[in-house]
């Protein structure tokens, strides 16, 4: 009895499964179907989520990365920077040195140079004399000089004096017709006038200027031709020939006496020159 009873409840459970199994068949191909319909959008969904967290990740690495960056950069630039301020400040230190060292050398080597120059190449009292000396010679040129000056200028007065005297003379001689007689006084003889005038006294003491007779030439002597006529002949004779037409010289030129008082002038030397070689030694000799 009891096995028929669980046969009967294995037969209800049976066809009980059955029944599920095609419900459950139908709903598995049922969600199947649904599925293959929505993989494609599932898909593209889950790729679109990948490549976002994918990008997330890789950007966040990116910070990460940069921000490392950063820092060994920060810690490079600042131990680089901060061995270059050193090099700077030791190069720095050493220039203040040398510089320092350099004016301290400048200084003591000043000091030695003027000490060894007052001592050995530079006598104080022997140059104080050499001055003296210069100073005495320079005003015994500066005394020669102004003789010298002093002499030429009363030759140059006495040069003009006897130039303005010869021109007056000559003057005279050639004004000597002007000369008063007794008869007729003179233009420079105004009886107006309490005494003549100079020109007048001086053409009473010079003779006047006498000109040159013209040497006439004797007629011709001796064998001629009777055809040709004496008068033509002492003509010929007579005649001077013209003078030859010559190139005239290009001027202004200058007096000859100016040219031969520039040719032939006193030695003029200067102070360089007028000073001797041994004038050193001289004047310390004299002193």
């Amino acid at each position: 009895m009891e096995t028929r009873i669980h046969s009967r409840g294995n037969m209800a459970s049976f066809v009980r499964l059955r029944y599920q199994f095609r419900q459950i068949k139908e709903e598995f191909f049922t969600r199947n179907r649904i599925a293959e319909d929505n993989r494609y959008k599932e898909n593209l969904a889950a790729i679109q989520i990948q490549s976002w967290f994918r990008g997330c990740q890789v950007r966040a690495y990116f910070r990460h990365l940069h921000r490392n960056a950063t820092i060994v950069q920060r810690m490079w630039r600042g131990y680089t920077a901060r061995a270059c301020f050193r090099q700077m400040m030791t190069t720095a230190f050493f220039l203040t040195k040398m510089n320092f060292y350099s004016d301290m050398a400048v200084r003591i080597q000043q000091r030695w140079r003027g000490y060894y120059v007052r001592k050995y190449i530079h006598n104080y009292h022997a140059r104080q004399q050499y001055l003296e000396g210069l100073a005495r010679k320079n005003e015994q040129v500066r005394r020669d000089l102004e003789e010298f000056d002093e002499l030429q200028r009363r030759v140059r007065e006495h040069s003009n004096m006897e130039r303005d005297e010869q021109e007056k003379q000559d003057q005279a001689q050639r004004m000597h017709y002007l000369l008063s007689t007794y008869q007729c006084p003179g233009v420079f003889n105004s009886p107006i006038r309490g005494q003549p005038h100079e020109m007048e006294l001086r053409m009473r003491s010079i003779r006047p200027l006498l000109i040159k007779a013209v040497p006439q030439k004797k007629l011709l002597k001796g064998n001629h031709d009777p055809s040709i006529p004496v008068a033509s002949l002492n003509l010929c004779a007579t005649q001077p020939l013209p003078p030859i037409p010559s190139k005239i010289p290009q001027g202004p030129f200058r007096k000859a006496a100016e040219v031969h008082q520039q040719r032939y002038r006193p030695l003029e030397p200067t102070l360089r020159v007028a000073t001797s070689i041994t004038a050193l030694e001289d004047a310390r000799k004299e002193l």
